[in-house]
């Protein structure tokens, strides 16, 4: 019987789900940024993404954040684009200093956050706290859950009935392989779905994703048993004919609910298969994962609730 608190990733999706059916998320009016620079790292850059997707932005995340400074410095200095928003979960790491360059290229800064009391929320002009829960690290789960869930206006609750709801094949668990196909529209999520393949499996297990215009593009040459073609909508291309598994999203699902849904199937893989996660994370948390950050002490192998 596995830890409580290392919980796999469908228990916890499961958990956000019904932590968000009453929590309070705070708005966010895009509106007021018609044009900013959104900065993230990983999965922060992607939610990020999916947010701000639909509006003039520019995305940067800690690897060319300061070439995109450069790149845009007369339209920072004509005010065309007026905004730095940094997307941080913890609200350390790179967020600290990306804050800071920011504000000295001349831009107001503004933090997407689930810690108010975080070095980041000390430096930024603007501040929006989002509520999580205590999540095994690596997963930010609730984090960004709820800032999609802050943007797309869906309900926790009709994400969860539906989870709770699907019919999986009996041999869900056996294939060695997975994919998923996203519609176009949901393109951010893929590489959502991909950095957890990386912090769940590492190269132990195949998980792939790619948006329906992505899967065109000879994606799956190779049409094998072993693999399981899990599709958000109709798929009559992708994957061995008898190995896809067709998810018709209701009227009202976006991101937020593609997030969850793809979460709580990747959970479930995982529980399938050895487990990579609980056996390598500790060692990752407090041996040697914080010491590609200069001056970070170790990650706490469970990320507080606050």
């Amino acid at each position: 019987m596995p830890n409580l608190e290392l919980d796999s990733l469908n228990i916890t999706t499961l958990k956000a789900l019904e932590f968000f059916r009453s929590a309070k998320i705070p708005r966010l009016d895009l509106k007021k940024y018609p044009f900013p620079i959104v900065v993230g790292s990983g999965n922060a850059l992607n939610a990020g993404m999916a947010i701000f997707e639909q509006q003039k932005a520019v995305f940067a995340s800690e690897s060319n954040f300061k070439k995109i400074l450069t790149r845009y410095r007369d339209l920072i200095e004509n005010k065309n684009i007026s905004h730095g928003i940094i997307i941080s979960a913890s609200g350390e790491k790179d967020s600290v200093w990306e804050l800071k360059a920011a504000r000295k290229a001349g831009l107001k800064t503004v933090l997407l956050t689930c810690s108010s009391n975080s070095n980041a929320a000390k430096v930024a002009d603007e501040v929006h706290v989002f509520p999580k829960l205590a999540e095994p690290y690596t997963y930010n789960t609730s984090t960004y859950l709820g800032m999609l869930l802050a943007a797309s206006k869906e309900k926790a609750a009709t994400i969860e009935k539906y989870i709770l709801t699907l019919k999986l094949p009996k041999n869900f668990k056996k294939y060695r392989a997975y994919a998923f196909i996203l519609p176009d529209n949901w393109a951010t999520i893929a590489p959502m779905l991909e950095i957890k393949k990386s912090e769940l499996f590492g190269s132990n297990v195949s998980l792939r994703a790619f948006s329906y215009g992505e899967s065109r593009h000879a994606k799956f040459v190779m049409q094998t048993k072993d693999e399981l073609v899990i599709s958000f909508g109709k798929n009559i291309y992708f994957g061995h004919p008898q190995h896809r598994l067709e998810l018709i999203p209701p009227k009202t699902a976006n991101k937020a609910w593609a997030m969850a849904v793809s979460y709580f199937l990747i959970g479930l893989i995982q529980n399938s298969k050895p487990d990579y996660y609980r056996q390598n994370i500790k060692k990752f948390c407090t041996d040697y994962g914080y010491k590609a950050y200069p001056g970070s002490k170790p990650f706490p192998i469970i990320v507080p609730k606050k």
